[in-house]
């Protein structure tokens, strides 16, 4: 509450590179302009098994990091308005690939890091870009807590691709009072940023084993390393 209470009254660094930034804005002007892209296939080289496709708005890296970082560790809860739009985008483009009505599945929190942030702040991002996502977004209806965490994975610091893969299997599962609105739904799992691709995967794993369709997933930003973001950077 001190934090958010903080970025309100006082003039605040910008989140993404640190610099003097207006204090009527959460990144500079140097920096603002790497959440504003186009949506576009984020897919990782190599992708797990069970991947929906991924879609991004922006690049996991540099400014994009650091703003998420300040959004969801340091509370910096200004930046939601830009996170927000930019996820927005990504999802109007999943939802496309849904092809009709759709559900949309946050990948939920762990306990733990819900009690550090004193919430989920990814619920909240959902539910902004879902309001905001404007007239030519296609129809969608949020499912906030449809997965819940089955069991505690291992530390994903310094594991491998594959080792993720192996390490969040079976990590999520459906909620119960959620199954029966799942079956033979479509759904769009949703994140704030993709990496090797493991979490989107399982949590897609979990929503088809209770009878959903899951062609496409959204998230604001993915790795770099992405061989796709790294034409379009060119």
């Amino acid at each position: 509450m001190a934090r958010a209470l903080a970025d309100l009254v006082l003039p605040a660094s910008c989140a993404g590179c640190g610099g003097d930034g207006p204090a009527s804005a959460p990144l500079c002007r140097g920096c603002a302009p790497a959440l504003v892209g186009p949506a576009a296939p984020a897919p990782p080289d190599p992708a797990p098994p069970g991947l929906p496709e991924p879609w991004a708005a922006a690049t996991y890296a540099g400014p994009v990091r650091g703003a998420l970082a300040a959004w969801k560790e340091d509370g910096r809860r200004a930046l939601e308005v830009v996170l927000a739009d930019a996820l927005a985008r990504a999802l109007r483009a999943a939802l496309a690939r849904a092809a009709g009505p759709a559900l949309v599945v946050p990948v939920p929190s762990t306990r733990a890091a819900r009690r550090r942030r004193g919430g989920d702040p990814l619920q909240r991002l959902v539910r902004r870009a879902l309001a905001t996502g404007g007239a030519g977004c296609p129809p969608a209806l949020l499912l906030p807590r449809a997965l819940a965490q089955a069991r505690r994975p291992a530390d994903q610091a310094g594991l491998g691709a594959g080792a993720r893969w192996a390490n969040l299997h079976g990590a999520l599962a459906v909620a119960p009072r959620a199954e029966p609105l799942l079956a033979g739904r479509t759904v769009v799992v949703v994140d704030d940023v993709l990496t090797t691709g493991a979490t989107l995967a399982e949590a897609a794993r979990a929503l088809r084993a209770a009878g959903a369709r899951v062609p496409a997933a959204a998230v604001v930003a993915a790795t770099p390393r992405r061989r796709h973001l790294r034409a379009v950077a060119r």
